[in-house]
């Protein structure tokens, strides 16, 4: 099966986008969450977050793992 980009349903805190990253990339979304406060926090766009939210699809309901 093809490995997909989603917005993860089970390890969603605001829109599911670090949760989708993490599942994704095979590591911890909490890593990924961090690293997006560390980006903000350094002077790179708050932009990104909803950005990548409008652009990543929800994951299908029936993909749920």
């Amino acid at each position: 099966m093809e490995k997909r980009l989603y917005r993860s349903r089970k390890e969603s805190m605001i829109g599911g986008v670090c949760g989708g990253l993490g599942e994704y990339l095979g590591i911890d979304p909490t890593l990924v969450r961090i690293l997006f406060v560390l980006a903000v926090m350094t002077g790179m766009t708050l932009l990104v977050y909803p950005l990548l939210w409008i652009v990543i699809p929800q994951q299908p309901a029936e993909e749920q793992v």
